[in-house]
């Protein structure tokens, strides 16, 4: 098991796509790993724990939070990674929908991140890296999601309102706006026009959004910054 010196990261939705990216990336800058997501398993390698629950539940980022600590015995890194992306007409939008994404993006981000800072700061601060989506600053008619703005919007204000808080105490707060990237959440046949919703014409890979986030992670004098790895989006078409 790690030593007191080692780092250690949660990554929340972990089990695929750009969480389990992320869990490769951390593992290969020698950090520790707590992965949870409300379907993953526990791999073989004994410097990742995995962690099942619903990140929507107060009770996962407990459980996640005092696993980082109990096992490992510090806190280096948080990476709110979870959430949910439904495109549909704002008026096609349900209660439903809406608990679904204020559970999942934005609750799920407060649970964890308010029980994960005190750790953080107990040693000398650290990151916390949120993954937003870049139709945030560039909506698109085509791609109608007001609910991913309305709650990953709210992640990247908070993003700077923490990164504010938190500056004078070594605690630096960051995030990564994706474009669509290739991930088990978007169909084969969906990749072509995908592609062409971004300036550059090709869809994201994972390791975009990862070495994104690996940046971040080794840039101390960076903060409250909203990165966008989104092929131009953000930018303009």
């Amino acid at each position: 098991m790690s030593t007191q010196e080692q780092k250690v990261a949660i990554i929340t939705g972990a089990s695929q796509g750009i969480g389990a990216g992320l869990v490769a990336a951390y593992r290969g800058l020698g950090y520790a790993v707590v992965a949870t997501s409300r379907s993953i398993t526990q791999p073989e390698d004994p410097e990742i724990l995995a962690v099942q629950g619903d990140i929507a539940d107060p009770g996962t980022a407990d459980r996640v939070v005092d696993t980082a600590i109990g096992k490992f015995g510090r806190l280096d890194t948080l990476v709110n990674n979870a959430g949910i992306f439904v495109a549909k007409p704002f008026t096609d939008y349900t209660d439903d929908d809406l608990a679904t994404y204020l559970g999942i993006n934005l609750a799920g981000f407060f649970q964890v991140t308010r029980r994960a800072v005190p750790h953080l700061l107990a040693h000398g601060g650290g990151h916390i890296v949120s993954i937003t989506t870049s139709l945030v600053d560039h909506a698109n008619s085509s791609v109608p999601s007001v609910l991913a703005s309305l709650t990953k919007g709210g992640l990247q204000s908070a993003t700077k309102s923490l990164a504010i808080e938190y500056a004078g105490r070594g605690l630096r707060v960051n995030a990564v706006s994706p474009g669509v990237i290739r991930t088990p959440m978007h169909a084969p046949e969906t990749h072509e026009a995908m592609a062409a919703l971004h300036p550059v014409g090709r869809l994201g890979e994972i390791s975009d959004i990862t070495d994104a986030v690996v940046y971040l992670e080794n840039a101390p004098f960076v903060t409250g910054e909203i990165l966008h790895v989104d092929g131009g989006q953000s930018a303009g078409h």
